[in-house]
């Protein structure tokens, strides 16, 4: 028969069994009175079904050809996507086995791969994929870890190409969700943080960032009471329905003693600048590291002083802080590098330019870090350099010195100094963010309970 069927009216009403016909007439005459009823105001008779003009319409379809595309389908390669997690114990074997891979040559790629080898260090519960035909072998398989550096998330995987297997590492892409927790004291800060009451504890470097966050006004080791309440905002980041890490806190508020403490995080999208803020825009970290170097001592304060080198009565300006060779220097605030190499007697030496007219310097150094070249940006906290003793220097120590327009001045003057303040343009935009977070807030907190904010 041709596949090609003319289709006519009467044909397709043949095609009908003849109860549905009926039930069709049927309709068709209710469609009809309704339709008479309700015109009775404009029309007074309406035509009758019978004198209503009949267009038979005719087309030709074409029917589909089943056994062909049953015979396409089974032609096709089939392919199987199996998903595992690794159990303690686990063999490269076992997982393969139970992954459904039956490949002995990619056994062998992925134990003698450098990269690939890295799916062998997976931890216990950690997910991984894999894609095979239908006699086992592996066409692609791939793990997310996040054991590198800093504990980025990167996906290894395995892929075949031809005859062979190549490995690829990549960042992994990371679903960002935005948290929000509330909890009340009962005993203590941490007990709080690890009850379940709104669907899960907190993550202890969320807890470690707030106790950063508010230590300038509170103290957690003596101020913390029964019945203080704090709220949090912050980043968590997923991979395929699975937790990979915590970010930072978006903002946060801390109710001690019926006093309200607020922080928000904002950077600017222009500048690309970030630090917490409270919510009228006022800077909360200060402007200042209250020391370039995480452990030392200092050997020698900003006054008058016998040059250790000439024996001369003159003044020290700057403050040298002793330490051991090679202990990482960090930038005392957000800056620029003005000058980046050897000066003389500073030595090896790094000069950041802040905001306004501060300026700090860092010299005898044992080596720059990598990237410090004039023009380069850097946060308050970034590694700069390495304690040394190159030249005019009798030990290893790190000479600072905080500048202002040029001239040195005695650091311990601004130790209170605030960071730079926002622009008008910049605060505009920081107030849209904050309305955001203290929207946040009010559905945390408590109906009803309003408190004084700082």
């Amino acid at each position: 028969m041709n596949p090609i069927q003319k289709i006519t009216r009467q044909s397709l009403l043949q095609l009908v069994p003849r109860t549905r016909k009926a039930r069709i007439v049927s309709a068709g005459a209710v469609f009809m009175s309704m339709c008479a009823f309700g015109a009775i105001g404009v029309a007074p008779i309406a035509p009758d079904a019978s004198d209503l003009p009949v267009k038979s319409i005719e087309q030709n379809l074409e029917l589909p050809n089943l056994a062909d595309q049953i015979a396409a389908l089974q032609q096709n390669e089939q392919q199987f996507i199996h998903e595992e997690r690794v159990r303690p114990g686990d063999s490269l074997g076992s997982l393969f086995t139970r992954l459904g891979i039956d490949d002995a040559d990619a056994q062998k790629f992925v134990r003698t791969d450098k990269t690939a080898r890295r799916l062998l260090s997976l931890k216990n519960g950690k997910r991984i994929q894999a894609e095979t035909d239908e006699n086992g072998l592996l066409l692609s398989m791939r793990a997310t870890t996040t054991d590198g550096k800093g504990g980025e998330a990167r996906q290894i995987s395995v892929e075949r190409q031809g005859d062979k297997f190549v490995s690829l590492e990549a960042p992994a892409k990371l679903e960002r969700r935005v948290e929000m927790r509330s909890r009340v004291i009962a005993s203590s800060l941490y007990s709080a943080t690890d009850s379940n009451v709104d669907g899960g504890s907190m993550p202890d470097s969320v807890v470690s960032q707030m106790i950063e966050m508010f230590s300038t006004n509170i103290d957690f080791r003596s101020d913390i009471k029964r019945g203080d309440r704090f709220n949090v905002v912050y980043e968590t980041f997923w991979l395929d329905g699975e937790l990979v890490k915590t970010g930072r806190i978006l903002a946060g508020e801390f109710v001690n003693r019926g006093v309200a403490y607020q922080s928000v995080w904002f950077e600017d999208p222009v500048t690309k600048q970030g630090g917490y803020y409270s919510l009228d825009g006022k800077a909360l970290k200060k402007a200042f590291l209250k020391s370039p170097l995480q452990f030392s001592r200092i050997s020698s304060g900003f006054s008058m002083r016998v040059h250790p080198l000439s024996g001369k009565w003159k003044a020290h300006k700057g403050v040298d802080y002793a330490a051991s060779t090679g202990t990482p220097i960090r930038a005392a605030a957000d800056g620029t590098v003005d000058f980046a190499g050897n000066s003389g007697g500073y030595g090896n030496q790094v000069v950041l330019k802040h905001w306004s007219k501060y300026s700090t310097a860092y010299a005898h150094m044992s080596r720059i870090a990598p990237g410090m070249r004039k023009g380069a940006k850097v946060s308050q906290g970034d590694v700069i350099g390495y304690v040394g003793s190159t030249g005019w220097s009798t030990g290893p120590h790190l000479h600072y010195e905080f500048r202002v327009a040029g001239q040195a001045q005695n650091p311990d003057k601004f130790k209170s100094l605030a960071q730079q303040p926002l622009t008008p343009a910049e605060l505009t935009r920081f107030r849209m963010a904050a309305a955001e977070m203290n929207h946040r807030f009010s559905l945390l907190a408590p109906s009803g309970n309003a408190m004084a904010a700082r």
